[in-house]
């Protein structure tokens, strides 16, 4: 990436606006945002009796676990990790892979499908959480239908893209966080003696001296739940518009859970509503809902798009099968999945009607969340030491959280039975994709013969391409080509042209997409390897559209343009529209030839691989090629012959 272009990111990053802090405060801060809603709900059960040391210790844990986790972990440290002005797990894996080798791989797959597993839960737990307010009305209200129905309108309006309602996302959310600041102000005058809590010593004794006082941390970390999000939509608002929007909404968070604290304490025992709601005055409570449902549908908006761009991320390093990407808006950075979309649709609906109340998702919540936090602890220690940093600093930093991430996993693992299993095993499914995924490319990569271009191989392609006696095939013949060195190609793109019928072309072009670990690049190399052979490498960034076709014919044009490529005008090319004349595209897609002879397990793995191609979309879909410029071909291959033991001819 040119330096200019770094600068920008860096002054994009330094720069701090109002506009910039209110489009952070809409995007990065909407799951953290409606925690409060639900937090205290998972911690304080209907009917309990409210022990004071239980209240104040919970409060000291939240108001220190949002300082030691969100503030210290990533608004300071975890968002210095930028990789050309983007965030996020799979951002920080290509910021490390060079230094630590490919092994990273393995920690970014597990955290980033934990990520995804997120995305399953967060919709229905904060949508959820928001209805379940209308049961001051009726207790017997079935919230199920109408989460649903929220739920499906959320993600059918993904497909025609998020600018115009975008535009609402941070005022409405400014107003939330003033609400919840505000009202839990109001219930905190009745007593002020709470704030006691933010000495860590009362954290202390519920954890060390409460009854099960450790095992309420699984709860308490719902508090942080969104963290993550922050790092991942830092390439949308800038680091410094996150840093200084977050002054302002720690300051309602704490606000909030104090002044639950302090109406739990005045009551002394908790009833069937959310502490949030109990300190809602009845004037302004049917407005109040309906806030906390447009800030849950906001939150849940953030996320879908975050999972969207991890998605878009796997696909562009190779980690997930290629599914088709839209861009529906003007917005960048923004894009939509279909197949992703409505998979997480139908993944949603069925958390919701496996847990029907928000309190029963505490537990899975917090587990798919703590795992990929856990990851994160991991990868940004292997960060700060590429950087230089001593071992002992990393350690230390590392070691801190570490040991409070670890704490949270412990007593959410208590839980397993409650539902946190179904996470473990979401996430473990989508690991297990992405590695199988990934070990696929690399044995079907392993099998790829490479032939390098000599003199007699130019003399051949020569010698086709001014054969009169062979009817043109197309003017360009464009081949896509896994090799990044000029003068390399596969095997089968030598066959494909020379094996009979052969493919007469005027100029044949080998095409290589390199996706680069930079989110924004857009260059090309061009070399001549002779007057009727180029090599093209494409250097595309991991978020830009990959528009092949456009991209070929803007080079084409250079090239004509610079002299470095000129056309024959023969009598056939004499009505052509443009100089370049016609072009395809050949895509060769490989089969599992039956020559092969495999052990079990090399076996399941590589169907397992092909069926995962199902999921996907073909290459002319992936890289932006017209069908009309398309031509396929397939070739079998041979991961392990079998043995050709000669047959025995018998006479009749």
């Amino acid at each position: 990436m040119s330096d200019h272009a770094i600068n920008t990111h860096h002054s994009f990053h330094k720069q701090v606006k109002l506009a910039g802090i209110l489009i952070a405060t809409g995007i990065v801060f909407g799951d953290i945002g409606t925690s409060p809603l639900y937090t205290y709900n998972a911690l304080f059960h209907p009917g309990e009796i409210v022990n004071p040391m239980k209240a104040l210790g919970i409060l000291s844990c939240v108001i220190w676990t949002l300082t030691l986790q969100t503030t210290l972990k990533y608004i300071l440290i975890t968002l210095q990790a930028d990789n050309n002005g983007e965030g996020g797990i799979f951002s920080l894996y290509a910021l490390i892979r060079r230094y630590f080798g490919k092994w990273t791989i393995v920690l970014a797959v597990i955290g980033g499908s934990f990520l995804m597993a997120d995305g399953i839960i967060t919709p229905p737990i904060s949508v959820a959480s928001a209805i379940e307010g209308l049961q001051k009305f009726n207790p017997e209200l079935n919230t199920v239908p109408i989460v649903i129905a929220i739920i499906i309108g959320l993600f059918m309006i993904q497909q025609f893209g998020t600018q115009q309602i975008g535009k609402f996302f941070g005022p409405v959310m400014l107003v939330w966080f003033t609400f919840i600041g505000v009202m839990g102000a109001l219930a905190l005058h009745h007593d002020v003696t709470v704030l006691k809590a933010i000495n860590p010593y009362y954290a202390y004794q519920l954890l060390v001296n409460y009854p099960r006082g450790f095992w309420l941390l699984g709860g308490i970390f719902l508090c942080t739940t969104g963290a993550e999000a922050l790092y991942s939509d830092m390439g949308h608002v800038g680091r410094n518009n996150i840093r200084v929007s977050w002054i302002y909404i720690k300051v309602t968070l704490i606000l909030s859970y104090a002044g639950q604290t302090a109406w739990l304490l005045q009551n002394g025992r908790a009833n069937d509503l959310s502490p949030f709601y109990n300190i809602i005055p009845d004037a302004i409570y049917v407005p109040a809902v309906i806030l906390a449902s447009m800030a849950t549908v906001i939150a849940s908006q953030a996320l879908i798009s975050g999972c969207f761009t991890l998605v878009n991320e796997a696909i562009r390093l190779g980690l997930w099968p290629r599914n088709r990407v839209v861009f529906p808006g003007q917005i960048k950075g923004q894009l939509y999945i279909p197949f992703f979309n409505w998979s997480l649709m139908v993944a949603c609906i069925l958390a919701v009607l496996y847990f029907r109340e928000s309190k029963n998702m505490e537990a899975a919540f917090g587990l798919s969340v703590t795992l990929t936090m856990l990851i994160t602890s991991f990868l940004i220690a292997l960060y700060l030491l590429s950087k230089g940093r001593s071992w002992l600093t990393v350690g230390l930093i590392t070691a801190l959280f570490l040991s409070v991430e670890t704490s949270f996993l412990i007593a959410n693992l208590q839980k397993l039975h409650e539902g946190g299993w179904i996470m473990l095993v979401i996430g473990a499914l989508l690991t297990t994709v992405m590695l199988v995924w990934r070990k696929g490319k690399d044995l079907q990569e392993q099998l790829t013969i490479m032939n390098s271009f000599n003199q007699v191989m130019l003399q051949k392609f020569a010698d086709l391409s001014d054969n009169t006696q062979i009817h043109t095939y197309a003017t360009n013949l464009v081949y896509l080509t896994t090799s990044n060195q000029a003068g390399k190609v596969e095997q089968r793109t030598l066959d494909s042209i020379f094996h009979s019928p052969a493919k007469k072309a005027d100029v044949y072009w080998l095409l290589h997409v390199h996706v680069t670990d930079e989110p924004y690049t857009m260059q090309y190399e061009s070399h001549t390897l002779s007057k009727d052979i180029y090599h093209i490498i494409l250097h595309i960034g991991f978020r830009i559209e990959p528009r092949v076709d456009l991209f070929f014919r803007n080079i084409t044009k250079e090239l004509i343009a610079s002299g470095e490529l000129s056309y024959e005008r023969t009598e056939e090319k004499k009505y052509d529209q443009n100089d370049m004349g016609d072009y395809r595209f050949i895509i060769a897609n490989s089969f599992l030839s039956y020559d092969n002879e495999l052990s079990f397990w090399k076996n399941l793995l590589i169907k397992c691989y092909y069926n995962l191609k199902l999921i996907g979309v073909r290459e002319d879909v992936n890289y932006g090629i017209d069908a009309n410029h398309v031509i396929f071909e397939k070739y079998p291959l041979v991961y392990g012959s079998a043995d050709h033991r000669a047959l025995q001819r018998i006479n009749p």
